[in-house]
């Protein structure tokens, strides 16, 4: 079966109550995108946790709806207008050619060698090399396959630094990968904390697919005990809010490592944890950097 695409553009202040017409009237699903993409005009919209955008908008937005073939894709976009309250737009027809989407999803994921050796694997393949260090991982909800330069820059400092019968705090484990690289490089308990329980979910079932024994949790499910070494990959703006918290995670001699900071935002983030260690950037890659630093011992 094929599918059709109704492609509009109106504007900022429609995009979000037309895109909502648009689905309350039949369409199988929307998105909505900038008008100006690939354009000098072009405005990326993009936020931290906390700080996201308040609309998935822009001045000039496209509205992209998909239908069945059969559908009256006049009088959709007629009724949309209708229940929004705006004069009928132009609208542009897209034919989509049936696929298998499935196939096609999995074709864009291929294993990933990270550090030296790391293997990546979604579980429609076969690590190519079974001796390394293998995860099975699906991309999903929860944040952490691998592909962003700052998951990289965790996992790589874990493998030249193996936390061998240490004990590993992954806050804000996303995914879970940072727990689980540590756990397979010989850590001797590993927990992790992520303030969003689909990511506490999705991190144990991964720990459980990767025979890894770690305990996921909310933040408030833990205790406030210390760590041997402690990594955070999150973003700078709450990295800085948690400085003393994350801080007094650490045990003496303890090691912290962040991560998801861009490299103009290292030395204040740095700054926010001079008061209780040290930091200084471990590695650079693509704009992004991860911090490093050891408690002192008393």
């Amino acid at each position: 079966m094929s599918w059709i695409e109704i492609v509009v553009e109106v504007a900022r202040k429609q995009a979000e109550g037309f895109s909502d017409a648009l689905m309350d009237q039949g369409a199988l699903s929307v998105s909505v995108e900038d008008a100006d993409e690939g354009t000098d005009a072009e405005q990326p919209l993009f936020g931290e946790p906390g700080m996201e955008p308040k609309e998935a908008a822009w001045e000039r937005s496209r509205v992209v709806a998909l239908t069945p073939v059969d559908f009256n894709h006049a009088e959709l976009v007629r009724l949309a207008a209708e229940q929004t309250h705006m004069d009928t737009p132009a609208h542009v027809l897209r034919s989509v050619a049936d696929q298998d989407w499935v196939r096609l999803t999995q074709s864009q994921f291929e294993p990933m060698l990270i550090g030296k050796n790391i293997w990546v694997v979604p579980s429609w393949h076969s690590a190519p090399d079974p001796a390394a260090l293998v995860l099975e991982l699906d991309p999903g909800l929860a944040f952490g396959t691998g592909s962003h330069p700052t998951t990289r820059l965790c996992m790589e400092w874990l493998e030249e630094n193996p936390p061998q019968q240490q004990s590993v705090l992954d806050y804000g484990c996303g995914s879970g990968i940072l727990a689980m690289v540590a756990k397979k490089l010989g850590a001797n308990i590993v927990e992790g904390i992520d303030i969003d329980p689909q990511a506490v979910t999705s991190a144990q079932f991964n720990a459980v697919r990767n025979n890894c024994e770690i305990d996921f949790a909310l933040p408030d499910q833990k205790s406030s005990k210390t760590y041997d070494v402690v990594v955070a990959n999150i973003l700078s703006n709450p990295l800085k809010i948690m400085a003393p918290m994350l801080s007094s995670r650490l045990a003496e001699g303890g090691a912290l490592v962040l991560s998801g900071v861009l490299a103009r935002q290292a030395d204040e983030v740095a700054q926010a944890y001079a008061p209780f260690i040290t930091l200084s950037v471990w590695q650079e890659r693509d704009g992004w950097v991860a911090l490093y630093g050891r408690r002192s011992k008393q």
